[in-house]
């Protein structure tokens, strides 16, 4: 029984897999879009999406931390320099997986996953966001403003009345 295991082994042992999602990564960031099969494209986003947010604040200790991940200088230089600057204002989820049906050697399950900042065909309808502004999915109490104020104080007069 496999209870409480989150790893996917993808059908290799430790060091083989390690070497895979270390060189996915690199194609990944380095192409900034690759077909692979579904397995192996949902481990790599939960590989890669952690060194894209080290790749956010560019020092000598995170670069070595990526580096131990990924072991090739192109790929670090291109995730510190080009894809930091484009994803500096989003809070997390650096990747998009887009099922693209099955392969016809093996009939395998392929996806193609892609940095969602460098898609063009879905990022032309939004704006540039601000570098300091974060976004929240939780409901937040907005600023009041006069015309809330006054239809509250009518309804409070309305009812001593």
């Amino acid at each position: 029984m496999r209870h409480g295991d989150k790893i996917k082994n993808l059908g290799r042992k430790k060091a083989h897999r390690d070497a895979l999602l270390s060189n996915l990564a690199c194609q990944l960031i380095t192409h900034k879009r690759i077909v692979t099969t579904v397995a192996k494209a949902k481990a790599l986003r939960t590989y890669v999406e952690p060194l894209i947010t080290k790749g956010k604040t560019n020092t000598t200790h995170q670069r070595r931390v990526v580096f131990s991940y990924l072991q090739d200088k192109d790929a670090i230089s291109e995730l510190f320099s080009t894809v930091a600057e484009k994803i500096a204002g989003r809070p997390g989820g650096y990747t998009r997986i887009i099922k693209l049906g099955a392969r016809h050697g093996d009939n395998a399950e392929q996806a193609m996953i892609e940095l969602v900042d460098f898609n063009e065909i879905y990022g032309k309808g939004k704006e540039e966001r601000k570098e300091g502004s974060k976004r929240t999915r939780r409901g937040r109490g907005g600023k009041k403003t006069e015309a809330t104020e006054a239809t509250k104080e009518e309804a409070t007069t309305s009812t001593e009345e």
